[in-house]
């Protein structure tokens, strides 16, 4: 029994000195100042409970989504008229939400694609359709199961903006990257 521990600690230890990978020296951990009060009087955890309560009025993670500094937040990807390529200043938004949907493996997305009021009726349907695959394509190349994408086109359905200007239907030519759940 002494043998076979004393060679399991030589293996391990040759195993470790072996080791390819530099250890990365650990930083100290962080000291958070409370100030007295911060928890109320009795109301201490109980032995076997967590106490979930956000510490000292630290923030809580926010939603990479919803966070306007975040790329994630960015969730249109527009168009050229009558053209269903996605433009290269929208491919980062497009390679951010593929990498979020390959790291969040529970997570699924509706693209919805639109198109401006100019053309037929069946024909902006078409190019709606053709938009939100074109995005659907994009992400697939990047790795997500196209299981876990659904594509729609609204047409000329759903416009964000109703004037007949240029930079108005420049508004409608896109695909919203839309979450299941929100």
């Amino acid at each position: 029994m002494m043998k076979k521990t004393a060679f399991t600690l030589v293996l391990a230890g040759l195993l470790a000195g072996c080791a390819s990978t530099p250890l990365e020296e650990q930083k100290p951990a962080a000291v958070e100042e409370r100030a007295p009060g911060a928890q109320a009087p009795g109301a201490a955890a109980q032995p076997g409970t967590t106490d979930t309560r956000p510490l000292g009025g630290a923030a809580v993670a926010a939603d990479p989504l919803k966070d306007p500094s975040n790329i994630l937040s960015k969730r249109s990807i527009y168009y050229d008229f009558d053209s269903f390529l996605v433009k290269d200043e929208y491919k980062p938004i497009v390679q951010a939400h593929a990498n979020y949907l390959r790291q969040n493996g529970d997570r699924q997305v509706i693209l919805q694609g639109n198109a401006d009021e100019r053309g037929s009726r069946e024909y902006n349907l078409a190019l709606g359709q053709k938009r939100a695959e074109s995005v659907k394509k994009m992400m697939e190349l990047l790795g997500v199961s196209g299981s876990r994408i659904e594509t729609v086109s609204f047409g000329e359905e759903k416009p964000r903006c109703t004037e007949q200007t240029e930079a108005c239907w420049a508004q409608n030519r896109r695909t919203d990257i839309v979450y299941r759940g929100e």
